[in-house]
């Protein structure tokens, strides 16, 4: 007979994994503890608001703290609008990236080129804002601005889109601002997610005749479409989440006078930013954690939509199969 040469199960061996399978699980279980902690108080924090302004608070574009009379229509607008403009700036530029990098690029640009983009993540969001204000504010208004409101002078709708004062602050200003700043995170997931794309997939696609293009559209992303969204949510909430870059540039003005990208408004970050320390104890306080508690459920519903679309495209592909 011959012997086995698997090597003895140590003794200790199933209570070591029952002691590493409690910890993960408490681990599972402490994360959602906090996340419902975090929802509690936030809510036991904002009940004052929430009592008086219920639903409404969402429609109302009034913010006195002086007669505590508040709403949040403004911020939330500001918030939005913002990110908004970043994910349209950014994910198109994040996407070139990427593509050049994993298909187009010679091998000695690739590293040093990659090693850029990621150094931009490393720049504190502070002098991001700093930058906008002093530096990019001036230029947006002389050479973007002014020449658009030219343009579109007198044109139904698009001219109200930019009309107002050429400052160079305000919703325009911070949404690029934030673009700049989300490029790196989407540009490196989409580049990472390229390069896991198996080899022989592209150079089947290449030996039929395809072009890079098509290579992209019908191989690459199909194949990597959970980590590229996951990309563009990990940018987006980077972008919701931004406080310091906003509040230099938005303009910190708590009152919505028309839909102009050029108008000066506000975001609930940066509203949290510059009156929560001034704040006294009573409905405005409460109101700032109402606006912290809307911030709260932005996110996750825009989690759960992508959650909701990765889902409907492996749907998809079920069906096609």
């Amino acid at each position: 007979m011959t012997q086995s040469t698997a090597p003895a199960r140590s003794s200790g061996g199933p209570l070591a994994d029952r002691i590493f399978g409690f910890a993960a699980k408490s681990a599972a279980w402490l994360t959602l503890a906090l996340l419902a902690a975090i929802l509690l108080s936030l809510t036991i924090s904002a009940w004052p608001a929430i009592h008086k302004y219920g639903l409404s608070f969402l429609t109302r574009t009034v913010w006195d703290p002086v007669q505590e009379d508040f709403g949040g229509l403004v911020m939330i607008y500001g918030t939005i609008s913002t990110s908004l403009i970043a994910l349209l700036i950014a994910v198109p530029v994040s996407f070139g990236i990427a593509l050049f990098l994993t298909e187009l690029s010679p091998a000695w640009l690739k590293r040093p080129l990659g090693t850029a983009i990621e150094l931009l993540a490393a720049v504190p969001s502070i002098v991001y804002g700093m930058w906008g204000l002093l530096v990019f504010g001036p230029v947006l208004a002389q050479y973007v601005q002014t020449p658009l409101q030219t343009a579109f002078a007198g044109v139904p709708y698009l001219g109200a889109f930019v009309s107002g004062p050429p400052v160079g602050i305000g919703i325009l200003s911070a949404g690029i601002i934030l673009a700049i700043m989300i490029i790196p995170f989407i540009s490196a997931v989409m580049r990472d997610v390229f390069e896991v794309t198996p080899p022989l997939l592209k150079e089947s696609a290449y030996g039929l005749g395809a072009t890079t293009w098509e290579v992209v559209s019908t191989v690459v992303l199909p194949f990597t479409k959970t980590g590229v969204i996951g990309g563009i949510m990990l940018g987006l909430g980077r972008a919701i989440g931004e406080t310091m870059a906003v509040t230099f540039v938005i303009g910190n003005f708590n009152q919505l006078d028309s839909l102009s990208l050029f108008q000066a408004a506000n975001s609930i970050t940066s509203a949290l930013a510059n009156e929560f320390a001034e704040a006294g104890e009573g409905l405005h306080q409460a109101a700032l954690m109402y606006l912290g508690l809307v911030l709260f459920f932005i996110t996750f519903v825009i989690l759960s939509l992508s959650k909701l679309l990765l889902a409907q495209l492996r749907k998809g592909e079920g069906s096609k199969t």
